[in-house]
């Protein structure tokens, strides 16, 4: 049987594509490169020899190499482009906080990918999360640490059909080991953070190359005074504390809320964190993974949050409400992951978010 692997010049992926190999499959590798990482690096005062794509497909080259198995490459910039960057553009100019990794998995990894594959004679697909597939139900990954069904949520169950995910059931360190026992090249790489279009760039300048932010006033939201000036509501993030940009003891202020028709940015101050609280929110865009619809279960709010009970109000096909005790930073734009116990059920964007049945006003 032959699995095509997602090679991605990591540590992940080569274990993933060595223990295919010696559990008996016929493997093959497939890069994909997705993003041009020298579009304005100029502008962005970036010199780089060679694009960081280019070194991560050199390491997945030596992988490869090393374990005797083809490796092939897809340009799927374009598609990355129109799919995952747009959105993500669009989502900042609602004044809303995005996850591109959600979508890159939904458009790119488990459908463009898994076509090129196809192409290439998969039977299944491989990649390197930490995620597993039981009796076609999606679960955690047993290091809970990394696992990485909140990045899944979007991924039909269709598009999960023919999917292994073979360190879904191993612990990161226990990865890493099987990579150095082995003579695996990137054994000790270290991993990737952050959002992988922008990498080691300064955020606020990568954004301004693609949006030009309008500023406007910073209003404490409990005096309703004016205390600075925003450089753009997309440069910001619910309950961040840091460069918000207020002269003076800026560290006890902190972002509460975003009014993008009046661009207003609103902060608290204080360490007394009430205005990060809410009670209830509209999820819309629902990915329905399982059939199972249950009244109460537990939600991720954030990919590191602690789950959190939830009670489940079921609207149509695509919107729920979910309902829950006080948790901070529930964010518009973030995803929504459902849970019962280990199983990843469905997932969703957070649209508007309540406390105590009353709309947050200063989070429109």
């Amino acid at each position: 049987m032959r699995v095509v692997v997602g090679m991605s010049g990591g540590v992940d992926s080569a274990v993933s594509a060595y223990l295919l190999k010696k559990q008996g499959y016929d493997v093959v590798g497939l890069f994909m490169k997705n993003w041009d990482s020298n579009i304005n690096n100029d502008k962005e005062g970036i010199t780089e020899d060679v694009c960081p794509q280019e070194l991560d497909y050199r390491d997945a080259k030596n992988v490869c190499d090393e374990l005797s198995i083809p490796l092939y490459r897809v340009d799927f910039i374009k598609e990355y482009w129109d799919d995952v960057f747009s959105y993500f553009l669009k989502e900042l100019e609602r004044g809303r906080t995005p996850n591109p990794d959600i979508m890159c998995n939904k458009y790119i990894k488990f459908d463009l990918f898994k076509k090129e594959a196809k192409k290439l004679g998969a039977d299944k697909i491989a990649t390197g999360h930490y995620a597993r597939i039981k009796d076609g139900k999606l679960l955690r990954g047993v290091d809970s640490n990394k696992d990485q069904t909140y990045f899944l949520s979007q991924v039909s169950s269709d598009q999960l059909k023919d999917v292994l995910f073979p360190i879904g059931d191993l612990t990161k360190d226990e990865v890493r080991k099987i990579a150095k026992e082995n003579n695996i090249p990137v054994f000790d790489k270290k991993d990737s953070t952050g959002i992988c279009f922008i990498g080691e760039r300064h955020y606020q300048l990568f954004v301004s190359n693609y949006l030009k932010g309008k500023s406007g006033d910073i209003i404490d939201v409990e005096t309703k005074n004016k205390v600075g000036t925003h450089k753009g509501l997309m440069n910001y993030t619910i309950g961040q504390r840091r460069n918000v940009g207020l002269s003076g003891d800026e560290k006890r202020h902190y972002v509460c809320g975003k009014d993008s028709k009046k661009n207003i940015l609103y902060v608290a101050y204080g360490d007394d964190s009430k205005y990060l609280l809410s009670t209830e929110a509209i999820i819309e865009d629902v990915n329905h993974i399982s059939s199972d619809c249950p009244k109460e279960a537990t939600a991720k709010f954030r990919y590191r949050s602690e789950d959190v009970k939830v009670k489940i109000e079921y609207i149509d096909d695509k919107h729920i409400k979910v309902k829950y005790d006080n948790v901070k930073a529930v964010t518009p734009g973030q995803a929504c992951v459902i849970y019962n116990k280990d199983e990843c059920i469905m997932g969703g964007i957070i649209k508007q978010v309540f406390k105590d049945n009353k709309e947050i006003w200063y989070l429109k």
